[in-house]
């Protein structure tokens, strides 16, 4: 039997989650379609899900149509929960893409097809609602060309299907330009090709609520979309796109290998799998092994979270790597409601994150605060709802705050000398360099083996992520370059965890010396609105620190794209409805970092006791080492 692995991608209310219950429905997976608006859809699991209709967490099943297993990924729509896409992404070999006959291209329509893109993936569209009133097939298919610049080809137009399926097959072009109709398998054939190189994105329509065009998209998934690759007889490359935790079995971990094979007992690092799980409809049921080309639910891996690589990393295809298609931009503090419950709070945060490593909760243990990171109002609120239904607890969050970042102002050095008090040797001496906006960490270790042996070269680079956390001004650090150039141990006197002590006073060390430049997100904007309203826009921008390139002009409505800073642009939809009347449209991304002057910046406070306060720093440290002391 043949295999696909697809993901069904949209914006919010284009009508993905009722495509997935018709195709689980008519290719026999669940007795009954479920409902979004009723609360009763199979991939919609969670409680948060049905009561309010949205998809908040990535969902797979399988069934069978005509001879192939197809595993289908259903994501969220919103914006809020793009991080749950871009790990879904890492799962699938194909996806399609479903845009609304009504609205055409949204927002996040353009985020997550050029994610696919970025990551090699090959699409489908589906032109979904057209039993709406105000559907315009015609008018979004030419979105789908104009504001994606995707080469969408219709399926619904013979002529247009021939020509596209011509165009790249000399031989095929020649008997179309001299009258002949090539036999439709070549066609087919030459449109595959053409698909699987990214050069066409076939088109279908209909209407997923009454089930128009879906049997045509189940043919277009087999004819366009690709098998997965990978050799089972290959060393382990998997990645883990999902967590989920089961009250019998523990972490059940949604695996997706790339090649090699897995097998129940099989050891992964500290952990051992204890069983393994493949999807049948909604469902799963044990298998015992999966292997190359195959996703499944893992078992076992208590330490394993989202995200995570399992095997060979060198191994992993093209594109399966993180592209930053969500980063969170706000900061809040957590707070129960009942005091006495913030350790099972911050024991159900931790757990959360690692369904979700995006939230980054961290705490800490002397000021006794918790603090998450979060894409927005939505995910705040689902968040709170999870919180209460699942774990038991009634929390709030504080009004959020931008996450800003810090890098250095130029090349340093950072040295420590951990000696004292005894027993204790670490000595470490790094090199800093600023790198690009957009560059990140890099890190390279060229000390020699006799100074310091390569368990404790290890522990440095186990620690370094989590000593840049916090910079000089209290943000995380990125875009420098850190080498680890010269340092020694001791026979007698180092302790294991000497290094993992010592490197964050080194690394902050060298920040000091070099000095930091506060970073802030940037965000690039685009604008629909009536064009009678378009210099009204652009006043509002100007007092925003924003930049904007001159309006575009179509017919009635005005297109401005624009880039501002995030903390600038917080309540801005508001404003713009307000402005606009509720007509106008705003499509936003991050941009990237830029320097920001710190009188329009803000520092944060540092969690926990700073490790160039050495004295309290090494006491808290020896005391606490097993709790967040950086």
């Amino acid at each position: 039997m043949k295999t696909r692995n697809i993901g069904i991608f949209a914006h919010a209310d284009a009508g993905k989650t009722t495509i997935t219950e018709y195709l689980l429905h008519r290719c026999g997976a669940v007795q009954q379609r479920g409902s979004v608006d009723e609360g009763t859809a199979h991939t919609d699991t969670l409680a948060v899900e049905r009561r309010r209709g949205i998809s908040v967490r990535a969902c797979a099943a399988s069934f069978i149509h005509g001879d192939s297993c197809i595993t289908l990924v259903d994501t969220p729509g919103h914006a809020d929960f793009a991080a749950e896409v871009e790990r879904a992404i890492w799962a699938i070999d194909g996806a399609v893409l479903v845009v609304s006959a009504v609205e055409g291209v949204q927002a996040q329509t353009e985020l997550y097809f050029n994610a696919l893109r970025k990551a090699g993936i090959p699409a489908l569209f589906f032109i979904n609602k057209l039993d709406r009133v105000g559907a315009d097939r015609d008018a979004a298919l030419e979105s789908l060309r104009r504001d994606l610049g995707a080469p969408a080809v219709p399926l619904w137009d013979e002529t247009a299907f021939v020509e596209a399926a011509c165009e790249a097959d000399d031989a095929l072009l020649e008997a179309y330009l001299s009258g002949q109709t090539p036999p439709r398998p070549l066609l087919e054939a030459s449109l595959r090709r053409r698909v699987l190189a990214l050069e066409a994105f076939p088109a279908l329509s209909g209407s997923a609520l009454k089930g128009q065009g879906l049997d045509q998209l189940l043919e277009a998934v087999e004819l366009y979309l690709p098998e997965p690759a990978g050799d089972p007889s290959a060393p382990l490359c998997a990645r883990v796109f999902a967590l989920a935790f089961d009250k019998a079995m523990g972490r059940a971990a949604y695996v997706r290998l790339y090649s090699g094979a897995l097998e129940n007992r099989d050891p992964l690092g500290p952990d051992k799998v204890s069983q393994i799980r493949r999807l049948r409809g909604v469902k799963a049921v044990d298998c015992g092994r999966l292997q190359a080309g195959e996703i499944g639910i893992v078992y076992g891996l208590e330490r394993v979270r989202a995200g995570d690589l399992l095997g060979e990393g060198s191994l992993l295809p093209p594109g399966r790597e993180a592209a930053g298609l969500a980063q969170p931009l706000l900061s809040a503090k957590a707070e129960p409601e009942d005091p006495s419950q913030l350790r099972s709070l911050k024991a159900a945060l931790e757990e959360l994150s690692c369904m979700d490593p995006q939230l980054k909760a961290s705490w800490s243990p002397f000021t006794h605060e918790l603090f998450v990171h979060l894409m927005g109002g939505i995910q705040t609120e689902v968040l709170q709802s999870i919180l209460q239904e699942d774990y038991g607890l009634a929390c709030r969050f504080s009004p959020p705050t931008v996450v800003y970042k810090e890098t250095i102002a130029r090349p340093a050095e950072g040295f420590v000398a951990y000696t004292m008090p005894k027993p204790c040797w670490a000595i470490l001496h790094f090199r800093l360099t600023p790198l690009p906006r957009g560059s990140g960490v890099k890190y390279l270790c060229t000390v020699e083996p006799r100074k310091i042996p390569y368990r404790y070269r290890r522990q440095v680079e186990q620690t370094l992520p989590r000593a840049l956390e916090q910079g000089m001004l209290g943000w995380e650090l990125t875009d420098l370059a850190i080498e680890l150039f010269d340092g020694s141990d001791h026979p007698i006197h180092t302790h294991p965890l000497d290094f993992v002590l010592a490197t964050p006073m080194g690394i902050l060390d060298g920040v000091r010396n070099a000095g930091s430049v506060l970073l802030e997100p940037m965000l690039d904007l685009r604008f629909s609105l009536p064009s009678a309203l378009v210099g009204r826009l652009m006043a509002e921008l100007s007092t925003l620190r924003a930049e904007f390139s001159p309006p575009e002009l179509r017919g009635e409505l005005a297109v401005l794209r624009a880039r501002a800073p995030a903390a600038t642009m917080l309540d801005f939809s508001v404003k713009l409805a307000a402005l606009s009347g509720g007509r106008g449209v705003m499509r936003q991304r991050l941009a990237g970092y830029e320097p920001c002057p710190l009188e329009l910046g803000k520092t944060a406070p540092r969690r926990g006791v700073h490790p160039l306060d050495t004295a309290k720093y090494i006491l808290a440290a020896r005391s606490a080492l097993e709790s967040d002391i950086f």
